[in-house]
Formats: C-alpha cells, structure tokens, sequence
C-alpha cells in the first residue's frame, strides 16, 4: 500500500514493500495504473517515496503531529489487506514510543501500537486519526500464535523528517555513534557486575568510529548526554538523529 503526500505524484509506502523489485506499479481505485519513474528508499527507517506521472490524482492526505497523539484515541488503517482492495480497519492508540526489531534486524523507534487489524498488504498505507489525518505510515505487526492485536505504524514524528530528505536528496543523512546500544537491566547487571541500575550499555563499539575515537568502550554506561538523564536506549537514539553531523554531544 501507499498514499499520496503531494500533488505532484509522490507516494509513500514502505521499503520492504518496494525493494528488490524490477519495476513497481501504482494502480488507484479506479482501475487506472501508472509505473514509478521513482523510487528512494531509506532501508533503516523502512521508509520510501516514489514518484509518478500522472494528472488528476486523489486529494494529497495532510499530515498531523503524532507527538500530539494519546493512548486510547481512536484511529483507522487503511491498506490493501491481503490483496483485496483498498480496506479500513478501525481500532484505538494501545502503546506510544515503541520500539521493535524488524525481521531485516533493523530496530524500529517511535512506532505506534495499535489493536486496528494490520494484515499482509497494509504495509506502507496510512494510519489516520478521525478527522482523515495521517498519523503514522503501517508497518508491522506481531505474528504470533495466541498473540492478537499488535501493529505498530511509523509516527508521523519520526517518519516526515526521513521523508523529507528522501525527496530533497534521495538518501538520508544521519549522525551516527558507531556502537550497539542495550538499555541497561537486570539481566546485563548481574553478567556484567554494571555499578548503575539504568543507563544505556555499550555492546559493541565499531573501532575507529565515533564511539571509539571519544574513548568510549564496549560495556562502558552512558548515563548523561549534554547533562540530560539516559535511561534507555530509544532516548539515545533520538538524541543521536535529532543531531546535525559533526555536532559534539557531552556523554
């Protein structure tokens, strides 16, 4: 699935659901079919724009600040869902700020949860709120027996800036720290014998990156950055990416 964000022809969708292919096509509901003369990609974020040519296309859907969003507020999923034709399902906001691995390995940051049905052929639709907004892009969902309820779409937040850059560049550029991060807990305390009970744990740090030229090493805990508390790894993350590359972060 995909949506229309300008006029012009570009669409949103997923990564996953454009890579690796030959030639994409757009079919609209009303039977007219166009081919991407497009396609930028962003596998990190699992974000993609592709561009079409075409004239008289459906309203661009506007965009609403997810970081307005409450648990409990209702929304709807709209997407091709398993391949039938263009489907909502309804349901409300379960979690805020989640964060999941994809099955590429990549962690996925500031998802919202939500109990609308997300089936194969949702990804890349818009999640929107009740007055048409798109709130978040559908992304994944949990598949798992006696597990019911569990998508997760990309905020609005997050995903906007990447979607940005995609058009402006065609690439993202970001700022990175060059090691694996772990939200300290219980588990890495008693293994490790860690002297604090929250932080954000270094598991690997990439020799000769930025981790590893500031001194930093594997399983030290960064606890503070720019004299603001670290708990987990997500508030890292975000720190990290709301940066501008070469800026100096005080850890």
């Amino acid at each position: 699935s995909g949506w229309i964000i300008d006029d012009s022809g570009l669409i949103v969708t997923n990564n996953h659901v454009v890579e690796n292919a030959d030639s994409i096509s757009v079919t609209f509901e009303d039977g007219r079919n166009f081919t991407a003369e497009t396609v930028r990609a962003d596998p990190v974020s699992d974000l993609a724009v592709i561009k079409i040519e075409a004239d008289n296309l459906p309203p661009a859907l506007s965009i609403y600040d997810s970081t307005s969003l409450e648990v409990g507020q209702w929304v709807i999923a709209i997407g091709n869902s398993l391949g039938q034709g263009i489907s909502a399902t309804k349901g409300i906001i379960s979690a805020l700020g989640v964060s999941i691995t994809s099955n590429t390995g990549e962690t996925l940051y500031d998802l919202i949860q939500t109990d609308a049905a997300i089936n194969p052929g949702n990804s890349g639709g818009p999640l929107i709120n009740m007055s048409g907004k798109v709130i978040g892009i559908n992304s994944v969902k949990v598949a798992q027996v006696g597990v019911e309820g569990m998508g997760y779409a990309i905020s609005t937040h997050t995903a906007m800036p990447i979607i940005d850059e995609l058009i402006k560049y065609g690439y993202v550029k970001r700022p990175w720290m060059g090691a694996s991060l772990y939200t300290v807990d219980q588990t890495a305390i008693r293994q490790l014998g860690l002297s604090v009970n929250e932080g954000v744990l270094l598991v690997q740090v990439l020799e000769g990156g930025p981790s590893d030229k500031a001194g930093l090493q594997r399983f030290d805990v960064i606890t503070q950055v720019n004299g603001e508390k670290i708990v987990r790894d997500q508030e890292l993350v975000n720190i990290i990416r709301s940066s501008q590359i070469g800026d100096t972060l005080e850890i």
